[in-house]
């Protein structure tokens, strides 16, 4: 269990490590790297109380402390990649709505050239 406490450990920190590497470096926006660090910070947080995983492995009926950390970090990593999907359907759906908006645009302006034309040619 100890092995796989530290070995949790070691993953929490390189990951806070990648995503304040991200954001510094703009490769990752600052809204979106909060759910990895809050991920990660609870990953750090658990795999420092292993009297805390005992505990929690009872309440959910399991045994084994490790499966009930690997349920938790399982659990984690879902709800996160979860709000990642919620996002991108947003951005999925603001995205159309401005292609639509643009296409709209230019049939305005390319019906207002045409009036014009009409207009000066007449």
């Amino acid at each position: 269990m100890e092995r796989l406490l530290n070995v949790l450990t070691v993953f929490s920190v390189v990951l806070l490590i990648l995503v304040l590497r991200s954001v510094r470096k703009a490769h990752i926006r600052v809204e979106y790297s909060v759910s990895w660090l809050g991920a990660a910070l609870t990953l750090l947080a658990l795999s420092q109380m292993e009297g805390f995983l005992g505990r929690l492995g009872q309440f959910l009926g399991v045994a084994n402390p490790p499966l009930a950390l690997a349920f938790i970090t399982g659990g984690i990593f879902l709800i996160v990649f979860y709000r990642h999907s919620v996002v991108l359907s947003e951005l999925k759906d603001a995205n159309i709505s401005l292609a639509q908006r643009v296409a709209i645009l230019e049939f305005h302006l390319r019906t207002l050239h045409e009036e014009q034309k009409a207009k000066s040619g007449a």
